[in-house]
């Protein structure tokens, strides 16, 4: 695990080592073991470079790596859980290997397939690779876009890196916003690929190889997912594979020569991934739980009984921590290793669980894809009460959207969470399927973008590009389809990225293993999500590892309670960060559309939590990038609101 950078020039000019160490040490924190590069020695028009965060083959892992005859280099950040297959297999073609990293196994498939190789990696990376012998870079990353790559692109030049902040380096690299981008990040909360929030500043797109050659850059998508389903299989064939497949994940992933350990929710996810764990290992499972301290808002969060239950039904070493956090002196510390703002407030409990667990260990492992994967959401459930909802007579159906637009929300609230989610179904109960599931997604409605907005900004809008491309499977492979081309690499993943790397903690997801994912994309709906029932095949396949009072309690996401925090201890600081005069000078929206936002939400008139993170956030990483300050001042300033 590290994370990588490079140049390639198109101008003729040198790329000078001191521009290569300074992306460097911008990243160190994902990398703080070793550091190295690699510059093309005939006219050192292309450079790679790294920061290393030792996992596997402690003491040969150096990168670059180069191929016997040095015609071949490459550095890569993640893992390739399937790297001991390959190597026995190029072993028997008569390949000799330097080192035991999984970093050199890539490089010698690439020498004896091109870029065929990719299709044999079973992990999660990114990678850049110059191939002397063609005067050519690739660039690349993994299936399900776990790990980061962005790309500057200009006439002179290509600079790539796996976080932002490292192009930023680049003394030629103003950051700005990209008003492009906007838009989808009001509307949705992140900001989807291949966009980013600066301008000039690209994501590549999960699956997805960029190659120089001959001056002439190409790209292309090398993987999708399966958008057929398979009818052949009864479900309790379904049950057996699934089981199967989650060990045999759970298991390629466990492959370290540091500590490991898991992080362990209570839920569904993270259980399964801790039983796996523990039953291929000797050594008790180091797990780890967070909890938040306070009143009810913070206790619906709560989930360390839970975790405790499972604890002990698999014998781990249980670590955990109840925390009330200095969210005003962490925030502007996160939004900057987060190189683009979200509205997802996971990022600050992923941040602080992942501390917490470096203390031990140097990987864990996550459930993260698990609700994804297998239809965990309530918003799944959209097509089956649309249809018995359309069932109901004209007058019935718009007296119901009447009195719902009426309900108190508040998701902090168990009632009027549950008049939250009611309202929302009712009022795009009406709308076409994909319109359905965009209202279930988005943070703030285009209409309201629109109003927000000053100026015109033409939207990129992702998430139609992602309708488009979601094939012709049932209503919940199509959902999972979108999500696993928006919401899962760009807000889900990237946090989980950039939160864990921030303590040098590699995370890894086995839930969102490639042949796990295949196979979970060909199971038909009515095996998945017979009727209502959430994770049904899942809990199905689980069903004599874990008990039912984990397999079937209700649902909570791995958040914070930000709402309530909004309303009390950041209150002030929201006050000051959206005010007038602070809108007006930033310049981006309509202050009194701002101003009544925030009224809605303080009256729960409207569930606004996520549109006033988005905003709040979005202005902290304002100051910190477009200002160019420091995340210190910042924080000094934001606790200067509190002490008024």
């Amino acid at each position: 695990m590290c994370g990588i950078h490079g140049i390639y020039r198109f101008d003729g000019q040198r790329v000078e080592p001191a521009t290569i160490s300074a992306m460097g040490r911008v990243t160190q924190h994902r990398g703080p073991d070793d550091e190295g590069w690699h510059i093309e020695p005939a006219q050192q028009r292309c450079a790679i470079g790294m920061r290393r965060l030792s996992i596997i083959d402690l003491a040969g892992g150096h990168q670059p790596i180069s191929n016997a005859d040095d015609t071949t280099w490459i550095v890569c950040n993640g893992e390739v859980y399937n790297f001991r297959e390959l190597r026995a297999e190029l072993q028997q073609r008569g390949v000799r290997f330097k080192t035991g990293s999984d970093t050199e196994v890539m490089l010698h498939l690439y020498d004896q397939l091109g870029d065929e190789f990719v299709h044999r990696l079973d992990g999660m990376f990114n990678f850049a690779l110059w191939d002397a012998r063609r005067r050519r870079l690739l660039i690349g990353r993994d299936h399900l876009g776990v790990k980061p790559l962005y790309v500057h692109h200009t006439r002179e030049r290509l600079a790539f890196a796996t976080e932002a902040k490292a192009l930023l380096a680049l003394p030629d690299v103003t950051p700005q916003l990209n008003r492009e981008a906007l838009a989808d990040y009001l509307h949705l909360g992140y900001v989807a690929a291949p966009h980013s929030m600066f301008r000039g500043i690209a994501k590549l797109p999960p699956a997805t190889m960029l190659s120089i050659e001959d001056g002439q850059v190409k790209q292309w998508r090398y993987w999708r997912l399966p958008s057929r389903q398979d009818h052949t299989l009864s479900a309790s064939q379904w049950v057996e594979r699934t089981r199967a497949a989650l060990d045999a994940a759970v298991h390629r992933q466990m492959v370290s020569d540091v500590p490991i350990g898991a992080f362990l929710s209570g839920g569904v996810d993270s259980s399964a991934v801790v039983g796996f764990m523990a039953k291929h290992s000797e050594a008790p499972i180091r797990t780890y739980a967070i909890g938040f301290d306070g009143g009810e808002a913070e206790q619906l969060y709560n989930e360390l009984p839970y975790a405790r239950q499972v604890s002990q039904l698999f014998k781990t070493e249980h670590h955990e921590i109840v925390v009330k956090p200095d969210v005003v002196g962490l925030l502007p510390r996160l939004l900057w290793h987060m190189d683009e703002p979200v509205a997802d407030s996971a990022f600050v409990t992923t941040y602080l669980v992942s501390e917490f667990a470096r203390r031990d260990v140097t990987v864990i492992l996550s459930g993260v894809g698990g609700d994804e994967l297998f239809g965990g959401y309530r918003r799944y459930l959209g097509e089956h009460y649309a249809a018995k909802f359309g069932r109901l007579p004209g007058w019935a159906r718009d007296l119901m959207v009447r009195a719902s637009q009426g309900l108190p929300v508040d998701r902090h609230s168990q009632l009027l969470n549950k008049l939250r989610l009611a309202r929302g179904f009712l009022e795009s109960a009406s709308l076409s399927p994909d319109e359905r599931y965009r209202r279930y997604l988005q943070v703030l409605g285009q209409d309201h973008v629109a109003e927000l907005l000053k100026g015109a900004a033409a939207p990129t809008d992702a998430l139609a590009a992602a309708f488009a491309s979601a094939g012709d499977g049932d209503a919940l492979n199509r959902m999972f389809a979108v999500d696993a081309e928006t919401q899962l690499p760009d807000d889900l993943l990237m946090l989980t990225d950039k939160m864990s790397m921030a303590v040098s903690l590699e995370c890894r997801v086995p839930l969102l293993d490639k042949a796990l994912v295949e196979m979970a994309a060909s199971i038909p709906q009515q095996h998945k999500v017979p009727g209502t029932q959430l994770k049904h095949l899942m809990k199905q396949a689980l069903s004599d590892m874990l008990p039912r009072e984990i397999l079937y309690r209700a649902k909570r996401g791995f958040g914070t309670p930000m709402g309530a925090w909004l309303k009390h201890e950041l209150a002030p600081v929201l006050a000051r960060l959206l005010s007038a005069d602070v809108v007006r000078a930033r310049g981006l929206f309509e202050p009194r559309v701002v101003s009544r936002l925030v009224a809605d939400h303080q009256a729960n008139r409207m569930d606004g939590t996520d549109v006033l993170i988005s905003l709040m956030n979005l202005e902290i990483w304002s100051r910190i990038y477009l200002d160019r300050r420091s995340h210190e001042d910042v924080t000094a300033e934001l606790k200067s609101f509190l002490a008024r």
